[in-house]
């Protein structure tokens, strides 16, 4: 039974990080889909560009507490790794939305959630990157730097133990800034490759 409990608690939080908080509060808003707006992700800061403050400080509080659910449900006193691992399928659900398509966040916001059940110190480091992003409109650089400072501070807090869970969390994010700078790279060299059109006699329109 114990098991069965375990696989329902790690499916939930998946699909419970799936929901895209911030694309459904854009289309109440504005009526937009994030995915065809700016930086093109499903997160609060792209909420912000589109939307304003009211909007995204809404959304970023249902991103972050979505991280939460899976990891409480299975207890990190009980089962501290797997707790971690729902954390960690929460952000990959945020990342890669079964109900967008695949198309999702960072997972930032979301990992912040899961760390302050999983492992608070680090999770409080996510939230002053989170809080300085805020205040200086460059919410991923704060994060960046938030990010390098995660483990270090996980591990002096809880040591092994604590950096391994950390670490668990924040895998998704890896991944999908490492998927997003392939992306981008290919893009540029997709670009670079291409004929430019005043050498083919078609007009440059600069606007486009």
């Amino acid at each position: 039974m114990t098991y069965f409990w375990l696989a329902g608690a790690a499916v939930l939080a998946y699909l419970i990080g799936a929901i895209p908080v911030s694309n459904i509060i854009a289309r109440m808003v504005k009526g937009i889909d994030l995915r065809e707006v700016d930086s093109g992700t499903v997160s609060p800061s792209n909420l912000y560009r589109a939307a304003g403050l009211r909007p995204a400080l809404i959304a970023g509080v249902f991103e972050v507490a979505k991280g939460a659910p899976g990891p409480a449900l299975i207890g990190v006193g009980r089962h501290p790794w797997i707790a971690a691992l729902a954390g960690a399928l929460a952000v990959c659900g945020h990342n890669w939305s079964p109900f967008l398509k695949g198309a999702g966040g960072r997972g930032l916001s979301t990992a912040t959630g899961a760390l302050l059940v999983v492992a608070w110190p680090a999770a409080a480091v996510m939230v002053g990157g989170l809080l300085v992003g805020g205040l200086t409109k460059k919410v991923y650089p704060a994060m960046s730097v938030a990010l390098f400072a995660l483990l270090p501070v996980a591990a002096v807090a809880g040591g092994i133990k604590e950096l391994g869970d950390t670490t668990l969390v924040v895998i998704p994010i890896g991944l999908k800034t490492g998927i997003v700078l392939l992306q981008r790279r290919s893009a540029k060299k997709g670009g670079a490759n291409e004929t430019p059109a005043s050498d083919t006699g078609q007009e440059i329109n600069p606007v486009s």
